[in-house]
């Protein structure tokens, strides 16, 4: 019977993949070359850094544009009272009030006034620019009192892409100087804001966040731009699953993701065919990652790196629970020792049925 099992085994039964022990043959202390580390409080706290999400300080320390701010492209209603009965400078005999209406701002940021000349518009508020075109046309006619209103235009806006409820270019203004503000003129989104990322590009900078983060952190409702693009989409991330588990690509539900809630989704392990002993994150770390976990300075690149989940440990559950997972990761879950000699057993008894069928037919 052992020598019919060793027979069995040699001849290469079908698995889902490796064994824990092939695996560890291949690590760098094995002359492979992946590091393999078991999970721990310490090394959930050396990888625990964001995945790629985050302002820069540039985003997150620019102030806001001033809700008045003329930019070239707005337009301008200019109203000019003059304090005579007959002859106004404007307008016509008897006329006191003149009023200029859509005056836009040229592209060098300057507009024209009758009698003022070109006067520099842009970067200055309604009421810094109407004490300008005061102080031109108070030596020409007494006493000019002059109101500018802003209207905003096409000089600063910002654009909104994607998966927002109304996409579209949308002037900075009151409603629309920080992100949240611009999003909700936009319509809000129309993906699951759990799976929703926001990036915002501004020249050859580029950040991104989960939308739930910026619900909840006001800190993240940066100051917008002229020219910046907000785009808005779903999560693209994906994980692997691999093994004694489901097997699938899938999708990030939510911007944090835990080894334990990606095991959940692929439906856990397997009763009878998982080890839980051998809960496998392959990823490829940063050179720093690596030199932080290993202690060794001379590692320069990026390297392949497996991280061991043992469930049985009283502190394993809680570990795979604070291991956050990546875009990219493969979880492979190996099989239970017992399983393979299940399916060893299973093709024992298979074997022996069908010789014992064969000699029945036989006589």
């Amino acid at each position: 019977m052992i020598t019919l099992v060793t027979t069995v085994a040699a001849c290469g039964l079908p698995r889902s993949g490796p064994t824990k022990g092939e695996i560890f043959a291949g690590s760098v202390e094995q002359g492979g070359d992946s590091f393999i580390f078991n999970v721990t409080p310490q090394v959930n706290r050396i990888i625990s850094a964001p995945d790629g999400f985050g302002f820069s300080p540039s985003f997150l320390n620019a102030s806001q544009v001033g809700p008045d701010t003329i930019s070239s492209g707005d337009k301008l209603t200019l109203t000019v009272f003059e304090n005579v009965r007959d002859d106004p400078l404007l307008g016509n005999t008897g006329q006191r009030v003149s009023a200029l209406t859509e005056v836009q701002v040229d592209g060098t940021g300057s507009i024209f006034v009758p009698y003022a000349g070109r006067i520099r518009a842009a970067g200055q508020t309604p009421e810094a620019l109407r004490q300008s075109i005061t102080n031109a046309l108070q030596s020409q006619t007494p006493d000019p009192q002059v109101l500018v209103q802003r209207v905003a235009g096409d000089g600063a806006t910002v654009s909104v892409t994607g998966t927002a409820g109304a996409a579209g270019v949308y002037p900075i203004g009151q409603p629309t100087r920080t992100l949240l503000r611009a999003l909700s003129l936009a319509g809000g989104v129309t993906s699951e804001p759990a799976a929703t990322v926001v990036r915002v590009t501004r020249g050859d900078q580029s950040g991104q966040i989960p939308l739930q983060d910026l619900y909840e952190n006001p800190d993240l409702d940066i100051a917008l731009r002229n020219g910046d693009v907000i785009t808005v989409e779903r999560d693209r991330r994906r994980f692997t699953a691999l093994g004694a588990t489901g097997q699938a690509v899938i999708p990030f539900e939510q911007a944090k993701l835990s080894a334990l809630e990606a095991l959940a989704q692929v439906g856990g392990l397997q009763t009878n065919l998982s080890d839980p002993r051998g809960v496998f994150v392959f990823r490829n770390e940063p050179a720093s990652t690596v030199r932080t976990l290993t202690g060794r300075p001379d590692i320069a690149s990026a390297q392949r790196v497996a991280y061991v989940l043992d469930l049985t440990e009283p502190s394993g559950l809680f570990e795979a629970r604070d291991f956050q997972i990546r875009d990219g990761d493969t979880i492979y879950v190996t099989e239970a020792p017992f399983a393979q000699w299940t399916k060893t057993v299973q093709a024992i008894l298979g074997t022996t049925n069908a010789a014992t069928s064969v000699s029945t037919v036989g006589q």
